[in-house]
């Protein structure tokens, strides 16, 4: 049974009732330790975290040595990033045998990147664990690394196990092929897992994140679909659907799934921030406004969706005539943990686009000064330019830039092609188009994509293009 099932099952809500009851009325509480942690979590579910504290405190009054009690603290101090407390909770597991001390022992490690400690100490425990418990110690190892995304080790112990007929093995397996970017790997798990239990949203949701991965689009936001017919309130579906859309560029039905996410989780600030992409590029640059400043009033000081937030509101002010306003947002990055160099390159592109030439330029010669990548930041400042119509200085300075360059390199290609388009110089832009196919497709699409049929590869914008320029050529 669930964690969510139990919660709603009558026997626990005696217990929850008997104990509210007491507390109310201010009796001293009698229960058993282990009913009063399952409360606590049932409070830390529903977000009543002193509710929750009061509870286990009281367990751990009536029980100080109560293993559950004890580990609820362990992860409590884990996730307050309190170590030593961890290891102090920990310290008063008596028995060092049962699984609940193995696997704090282990993801107090593992909480401080530890992991070669954590690894040794599992492996050591595993060689006492009796035949018939050790598919079960398989699993959780496995699923502990999951927790803290460390994929390849995840698979190490999923390969010790027996890849039985089982859902939540082959689950954990499905989780694990995609954090290691073994996407149709995930993919054919998840298919398997959807025919044995069509009405997981879970087996959906993930089929339709990996899906997404792919940049299969178009079967992502069905198999998000599926999730919300299960439950349309079904938050990491709707988000699901909403970045499939966006990423179709159907921005108009992207923008009502996003609100939809937000009405179902109002404090993430990444609701609001793609409201607002959505609405930037619907051209309703007030409105993007609005809700990238709501988004910045949501997301917490250490969130990484700050430097996009800021960045997105930077473009709107941009589109609305305001660059002062832009830089204005776009310096609050300055203390944050970003690419500084990219950000340069862009308030160097909001001057630009307002007509601010030198100083757009000045950010540029910074932004080159400083790089330790500086063919990559030159790109990305000749982007600038082509962007803003500067074709023939584009086209100039890319034929220079290339000419210092290997043959492996594989990006730019497909902006070349397009200056070359919009230039009418047919016969490079088919030259530069072949090459921007090979070396680059995903590229390819995001800067082609508009000028071929929506569902082309970009293996056949070559042909297609030949075709079209023959024709333009008559």
């Amino acid at each position: 049974m669930s964690n969510n099932d139990y919660y709603n099952d009558e026997e626990f809500r005696e217990i929850l009732q008997e104990y509210e009851a007491a507390v109310t009325s201010g009796q001293s509480v009698f229960m058993d330790a282990d009913d009063l942690a399952d409360i606590a979590d049932y409070y830390q579910q529903e977000e009543r975290y002193d509710e929750a504290q009061q509870a286990i405190d009281l367990a751990l009054e009536l029980q100080p040595d109560s293993v559950v009690a004890l580990n609820y603290q362990i992860h409590q101090a884990i996730d307050n990033g309190d170590y030593e407390a961890a290891e102090e909770y920990l310290s008063k597991i008596i028995d060092h045998d049962i699984p609940e001390y193995i696997y704090s022992r282990a993801e107090i490690w593992l909480a401080q990147d530890q992991v070669e400690e954590a690894d040794n100490f599992l492996r050591k425990c595993y060689l006492d664990v009796p035949p018939d418990e050790c598919q079960d110690y398989v699993y959780d190892v496995a699923n502990l690394y999951d927790d803290y995304d460390k994929d390849e080790k995840a698979l190490e112990w999923l390969m010790r196990g027996k890849p039985e007929n089982n859902e939540d093995f082959q689950e954990l397996m499905g989780r694990t092929m995609f954090g290691l970017g073994r996407y149709d790997d995930s993919e054919r798990i998840f298919n398997e897992l959807i025919d044995r239990d069509p009405f997981q949203k879970r087996y959906w949701n993930a089929l339709a994140n990996t899906q997404f991965m792919k940049e299969d689009y178009g079967a992502s936001v069905t198999s998000s679909e599926y999730a919300i017919a299960i439950d349309p309130d079904d938050s990491d579906g709707v988000l699901a659907k909403a970045n499939g859309l966006y990423h179709l560029e159907n921005h108009e039905e992207a923008l009502k799934y996003y609100e939809r996410y937000s009405e179902l989780m109002p404090d993430d600030e990444f609701g609001y921030l793609y409201q607002g992409c959505c609405l930037l590029n619907l051209g309703r640059y007030e409105e993007a406004v609005e809700r990238l400043k709501e988004a910045e009033l949501k997301a917490p000081d250490d969130s990484p969706a700050l430097v996009d937030i800021y960045q997105e509101i930077g473009f709107a002010y941009s589109d609305m005539k305001h660059p002062d306003e832009a830089l204005s947002y776009l310096n609050k990055t300055d203390a944050l943990d970003c690419d500084h160099v990219d950000m340069m390159v862009v308030k160097g592109h909001v001057l630009m686009s307002n007509q601010r030439v030198k100083e757009s330029d000045d950010y540029f010669s910074q932004a080159l000064s400083l790089s330790d990548d500086k063919p990559h930041t030159m790109l990305r400042i000749l982007v600038s330019y082509l962007d803003n119509h500067y074709l023939r200085f584009f086209h100039k300075s890319f034929n220079i830039l290339f000419s210092k360059l290997g043959d492996d390199w594989k990006d730019g290609y497909s902006y070349m092609a397009l200056c070359c388009h919009d230039l009418e110089y047919y016969d490079e832009c088919l030259s530069y188009l072949k090459l921007a196919v090979e070396k680059n497709p995903k590229e390819a699409r995001q800067v082609l994509s508009y000028l071929f049929p929506a569902d082309m590869a970009p293996a056949d914008y070559y042909d297609y293009m030949a075709e079209h320029i023959k024709e333009l050529k008559k």
